[in-house]
């Protein structure tokens, strides 16, 4: 409902304020090298509110297999790791993030999920995906990730891009947009 998602992100809020504080009183702080570290402590508690509609999300993936039934997957804006426990056993996975010190929560995410096949991680902007070959994953999974790219379009072009012929893009928002992507 509406009253939980306005209760999540004002948690996040709250939770995020000693870090806006400290940019706001001058104080340096390397958002990048802290950002994983949040988004740890908070991942902990979305996927136990979101699970139903993140396996609801995920459920199909096997119609996106190729013909002997693997599965090449595209995780963007890939964070720690928390979509892996829904992915398909022996599943492909490619992650993107711009974000280098996500690496290490990914590897311990990846030990946590031995029914994946980990491909590697990437450090990119989602808007520029050149590492990842066209036409080179049957999915690609994008959740709470548009609404902090600089341009939206660009970045679904780039999942266009990568995406074989009858892939699919399996996606989560957070919120609604306020016009159209396209």
């Amino acid at each position: 409902s509406s009253v939980s998602w306005a209760s999540w992100w004002l948690t996040i809020d709250i939770l995020a304020f000693p870090m806006y504080l400290l940019n706001f009183t001058g104080l340096e702080l390397d958002m990048q090298k802290c950002f994983p570290y949040f988004l740890v402590r908070f991942t902990v508690m979305y996927k136990e509110q979101r699970a139903s509609k993140k396996r609801e999300l995920f459920g199909n993936l096997q119609e996106f297999a190729d013909p002997s039934g693997k599965l090449s997957l595209l995780g963007v804006g890939c964070g720690t790791g928390a979509n892996f426990k829904f992915y398909l056993p022996g599943c492909r996975v490619t992650c993107i993030d711009p974000n280098p010190n996500f690496k290490k929560f990914l590897i311990k995410s990846i030990a946590e999920n031995r029914h994946l096949q980990f491909e590697c991680f990437v450090v990119a902007a989602r808007e520029n995906m050149n590492q990842v070959a066209d036409g080179s994953v049957d999915v690609v999974v994008c959740t709470l990730v548009l609404c902090s790219v600089e341009n939206q379009e660009q970045s679904l072009c780039e999942v266009c891009r990568v995406l074989k012929p009858g892939g699919v893009l399996s996606w989560m928002e957070h919120q609604a947009a306020s016009g159209h992507l396209w």
